[in-house]
Parts: C-alpha cells; sequence; structure tokens
C-alpha cells in the first residue's frame, strides 16, 4: 500500500487553502491553455512530512507502533503565500502553494520521525525536506514554459496568500 505520513487540515482551513488554489487554478488557465492538469481535491489538501511510498502489509503495524507516541514538537502557525512548481526548470510534475511561517515546525517534525523511521528502513528521501501544499499534478504542458509564466504573472500581480491556522503537537 503506498502511504505517507503528513499534516491533514481543519475543514475551515481547507477552505482558504482551496481557495488559493483556484486563484492559482485561474492564472494557469489563463496562460497555460491546453494544459493537461489533476487538481487535488479540496478534501484531499495535506502537508506531506515524510512520503513512505509502497509498504507491504507486515511492516505497517511496526510503522503505526512506531507513531503512537507523541512528537514532542512545539506548535507552530503555518502561513502559505505564492505558488511555484517543482522542478525549476523543466517541464513541471506538480504545482504547490509556499510556505512562509511553520517551515521550522515542520522541518523538526521531519527530523523527530526520522530517529522513527530509519530504524525501520525508511529512508529520507535523497532532496532535504522542503515543505509545501501540492495542489496540482501536471500530466502535460506544451510547452512547459507556459506553467512558469503563469506563476511569473502571479508574483506581479499579487501574492497568493492564505492564513493556515495554528496547530498543536
Amino acid at each position: 500500500m503506498r502511504l505517507f505520513i503528513g499534516i491533514e487540515f481543519p475543514d475551515p482551513l481547507k477552505s482558504s487553502a482551496a481557495a488559493a488554489a483556484t486563484r492559482v487554478r485561474e492564472r494557469i488557465a489563463r496562460v497555460a491553455t491546453g494544459a493537461q492538469v489533476r487538481w487535488v481535491m479540496p478534501t484531499n489538501l495535506h502537508i506531506t512530512i515524510w512520503f513512505l511510498g509502497n509498504v507491504r502489509e507486515p511492516r505497517v503495524e511496526a510503522l503505526v507502533a512506531s507513531l503512537k507516541e507523541p512528537l514532542n514538537a512545539r506548535s507552530f502557525t503555518l502561513r502559505v503565500a505564492g505558488a511555484g512548481a517543482f522542478p525549476q526548470s523543466g517541464a513541471p510534475p506538480a504545482i504547490w502553494l509556499g510556505l512562509v511561517a511553520g517551515r521550522e515546525g515542520l522541518l523538526a517534525v521531519h527530523d523527530q520521525l526520522l530517529s522513527r523511521l530509519l530504524p525501520l528502513g525508511f529512508e529520507p528521501e535523497k532532496r532535504p525536506y522542503s515543505p509545501h501544499l501540492t495542489i496540482a499534478r501536471i500530466k502535460d504542458v506544451r510547452p512547459p514554459d507556459r506553467v512558469a509564466r503563469a506563476f511569473d504573472e502571479s508574483r506581479r500581480i499579487a501574492r497568493t496568500m492564505c492564513q493556515m491556522g495554528r496547530w498543536y503537537w
């Protein structure tokens, strides 16, 4: 089964993030006409802390047991602002909303999970953890620079911002 560890938002915060995603969607529709984009449903919006990948059933029990103990992390506020796409160059496979507050808290949670998941054989990704809120997956854009132009336009017009509330661990 394909698993990840993430933060799920309460409904009012999902609505705020969905509204920001809608503004990004509208900009991309104007600039990257014909792009094949699969948008994340508002009910599924979350921030991934650790992608685990395909996990076989026998490992799931040990994984769940390792996550039952509460994390020792301070409360923090998440604030989402701006949008972008991975990677910075070439055809981007994902569109995200960025974080301007709460990155340190998410990094601390990620680091605490490291000590729990490594003994179970779950390695962190090769690239550094970069907290973000994925709002879409791009299937095809011709030409790929159209999505980049959509983000350049949105930065000039206004930053897409929404307050994401306070989280307690």
